[in-house]
This record gives C-alpha cells, sequence and structure tokens, in this order.
C-alpha cells in the first residue's frame, strides 16, 4: 500500500514538474487563440500576450501582432498598415521584435506601423479585414503576399477550434496540448479538402481583392503598396510553370492598375547566399525579415 502511493506521488510530481517545465519554458498550454468569422474565416483574438518555444507574441485590440493603436489625437507621425500572412506575422517562431513590422519601426521612431496578419491568409481575407475594421486611417498601405497566395481559397472559418494550429480555447493542461500536437496525428477535416479543391481561376480572384484594396485605399487617401516575397525554389531556379504565369499575370495587373510594386525575387537573387534569408520553403529568417522590413520602410518614408 505504502510503495503504490509513493509511486503514485512520484508521478504525480513529475507530472506536476513537467507540466511546469512546459509551460514556463516552451510555452505549451498558453496556445494563440483564434476568432472564426463568416467572411474573413477567422484572425486572431485581440488582446493575447503570450510566450511560445522563448518568443513573445503580442496581439492588440484590433487583432493585430502590434502594440496597441496610438491616440491620434494627440500623436504625430506617420501610421503604416500591413496586411500579410505569416510571413508578415511570423507565427510562432519570430519574437515580437524581429517581426517585420516591429523591424519596420526604430523606437525612436514616429512611425507607427500596424501588423494586421494571420497565418494562412491571402488577398481575400485581407480584404474581409479591411471591409469589417476599416484602414485605421493609415497613411500608406502595404499588402505583403508570398506567390502561394496567388492561389490562395476562399476565406473559411473551419479550422477554427478544429485544427489544432488554429484553437479557439486553452487547454486544461500543457501536457495534453503536447501530446495532441506532437504525439497523435492531426485530425481529418474533411470539409477543408474541399475548399482546398476550389475550381475556378483563384488567381483571378485574388488579384481583383488586391484590386478592391486598391480601391479601399484611394477612397481613404492612403498610398498603396504590394509587395511578393519569393518561394525558396523561385529563388534557386525559375520555379513551376504555374508559377511563373501567375507571376506573369500579377506583373500585367500591376501596371494596369498603376500600382507600386517591389518584387522581391530579384532582390533574394541578388544576395551572395540567398539560401540564409529563408526559414523553410516560404517563410523568412531573420536575415530575410531584415532585407524586406528595409525596402518596406524605405517606400513608406519616400512614398
Amino acid at each position: 500500500m505504502q510503495l503504490g502511493w509513493a509511486i503514485l506521488t512520484g508521478m504525480l510530481g513529475l507530472g506536476a514538474i513537467a507540466e511546469m517545465g512546459l509551460r514556463s519554458i516552451v510555452g505549451l498550454g498558453n496556445p494563440l487563440l483564434y476568432l472564426a468569422d463568416p467572411d474573413i474565416g477567422y484572425y486572431l483574438a485581440p488582446h493575447q500576450n503570450v510566450h511560445r518555444w522563448g518568443k513573445r507574441i503580442r496581439i492588440n485590440e484590433y487583432s493585430m501582432r502590434s502594440e496597441p493603436l496610438r491616440d491620434r489625437t494627440t500623436t504625430e507621425g506617420l501610421r503604416i498598415l500591413l496586411l500579410g500572412d505569416s510571413v508578415a506575422n511570423g507565427g510562432w517562431w519570430t519574437d515580437q521584435d524581429e517581426t517585420i513590422s516591429a523591424l519596420m519601426q526604430p523606437e525612436d521612431s514616429t512611425l507607427e506601423i500596424l501588423n494586421a496578419s494571420a497565418n494562412s491568409w491571402n488577398p481575400r481575407n485581407e480584404l474581409a479585414y479591411l471591409q469589417r475594421f476599416g484602414t485605421f486611417a493609415a497613411q500608406r498601405i502595404i499588402v505583403l503576399i508570398n506567390t502561394d497566395d496567388l492561389f490562395g481559397t476562399q476565406p473559411s472559418a473551419l479550422p477554427v477550434g478544429r485544427d489544432r494550429n488554429y484553437p479557439d480555447h486553452k487547454p486544461p493542461l500543457a501536457l495534453i496540448e503536447a501530446v495532441q500536437r506532437y504525439f497523435l496525428p492531426p485530425p481529418e477535416i474533411p470539409e477543408l479538402a474541399a475548399i482546398a479543391q476550389e475550381k475556378g481561376d483563384r488567381v483571378g480572384k485574388n488579384l481583383d481583392a488586391i484590386a478592391q484594396i486598391q480601391q479601399i485605399a484611394q477612397h481613404h487617401n492612403a498610398d498603396l503598396l504590394l509587395a511578393l516575397t519569393p518561394l525558396k525554389r523561385e529563388v534557386r531556379d525559375r520555379g513551376r510553370d504555374y508559377e511563373h504565369k501567375a507571376r506573369q499575370r500579377l506583373q500585367e495587373f500591376v501596371e494596369s492598375h498603376s500600382l507600386a510594386f517591389i518584387d522581391f525575387l530579384p532582390l533574394f537573387q541578388s544576395q551572395a547566399n540567398p539560401e540564409i534569408l529563408f526559414r523553410d520553403r516560404i517563410h523568412l529568417s531573420p536575415q530575410g525579415n531584415i532585407l524586406v522590413s528595409q525596402h518596406l520602410r524605405e517606400w513608406a518614408i519616400n512614398s
């Protein structure tokens, strides 16, 4: 009997130590939460401040990865609204101070960079966010996309609360999150498979969303920049034929709409070692974030 209690007590003690370690060191048990939306699909829940794998992530009152908005009645300066996907957001692998938006905004600057972004957003999500929340009186708007975003599907709320990467509530224990995330297969969401096979001209639909964003910017007297980061394979070689065709369509769209545009592909290719600009096939490394932020900030200040 005593041996049994000793074993049980030891197991509980080890579990408590593991729970505290996973929470304090890894940040498990406290994931970023998402809200479902019929138009935007999903966006980050407001007012979050979490640590994951040693990285700080702050989400303000408008679901942006930014500090709270400054009071424009008492402060002056240039406000820039950055719209994007996980490249702009930085995800759990990027500390708050190393995101593209944070790198654009030195502490002593009058610039205010608002980062409205979320993983796997595309121009259709970003348009819906603008239609819901407005431009926040930004004088400059930057839409930062990567080549994959040109093929993005219609916004959907299906992942929220079902896909483990888009939770809508905290798990009761960090240990439970660890098991669900790293030891169990991801749950199947059959409805998402149908969305992933969306028919029709996806590129055209996303270009139309960008055109509508341009109309919103013009209505609010804001300058608009479209910026495109490449996939890693595009830097190494030509990329796939369908990507090349989509890029050609984008270039024609930019010219026909007289839209300010930065294509980072030649800029990346001009680097001595462009491989170091990537974290994986899409997402940028700290060096990549620095390069992109420098060019975006230069446009914002000089446009």
